[in-house]
């Protein structure tokens, strides 16, 4: 989520795409009201649709978010992909119990699987093998998520990650002590030069990280030089 105008794009071109957004409908604008209200950090109403889009050119089956909040992305993804099975985790039981009445107002809670507690904890006791994974949570813990993810990700599937740019003081550090843009910081390396990963950071919403899982090489697998 954004933390206002004009954060990472020229406020112009920020509000010129808002205005090429089509209208959501009633249950997303609830939600977009909603976190202002309460200011819970959801997805922009551009990376939901851009979570829709992914969802759906992926052909995923298999969806895992990390970080929940009140439902928004969860929705986004499931709409996108319409017989996908969506997982989404989040620490906050407050913010869970709105997430299951906005999954169920937007005809989704029977593809939509709601799990309170940190993923770290919980990763190992989730069956199957992800095809898209869309991170959204605690920034200073953005490595070890995508470390505990990878090995559950399909070769070919597809990791999202949000926040990278962190209203641009990644790129430009404030002058007081921001611990969450430097975990980010050092996050995107390790996410661009990752061995495993063919990855990309776009300025959307705040900063939009986006990786493909790569075919383990012959050197990967442990076969001959």
């Amino acid at each position: 989520m954004k933390h206002g105008k004009g954060a990472i794009l020229h406020a112009e071109q920020e509000s010129y795409i808002e205005r090429l957004l089509p209208p959501r409908d009633p249950v997303l604008r609830e939600i977009e009201e909603h976190a202002r209200r309460e200011d819970v950090p959801i997805s922009d109403p551009e990376v939901g649709r851009f979570l829709s889009i992914m969802a759906r050119a992926t052909g995923a089956r298999l969806i895992l978010e990390i970080g929940a909040a009140i439902g928004y992305g969860a929705i986004c993804l499931a709409r996108g992909a319409p017989e996908a099975r969506v997982v989404s985790v989040d620490v906050d039981p407050g913010r869970l119990a709105w997430a299951r009445s906005y999954v169920e107002k937007a005809g989704v809670a029977d593809r939509v699987e709601l799990i309170e507690g940190d993923v770290l904890d919980i990763l190992q006791r989730l069956p199957g093998t992800f095809d898209l994974v869309y991170i959204d949570a605690d920034k200073m813990q953005y490595r070890r998520y995508l470390d505990q993810v990878l090995p559950r990700l399909r070769v070919g599937g597809v990791i999202l990650v949000d926040n990278l740019l962190w209203s641009g003081h990644v790129a430009v550090p404030p002058e007081e002590e921001d611990r969450s843009a430097d975990a980010l910081r050092a996050f995107n390396g390790y996410l661009m030069m990752h061995p495993q990963l063919q990855s990309v950071v776009i300025p959307l919403g705040d900063g939009m990280g986006v990786a493909a899982k790569l075919k383990p090489t012959i050197l990967e697998m442990g076969g001959p030089f």
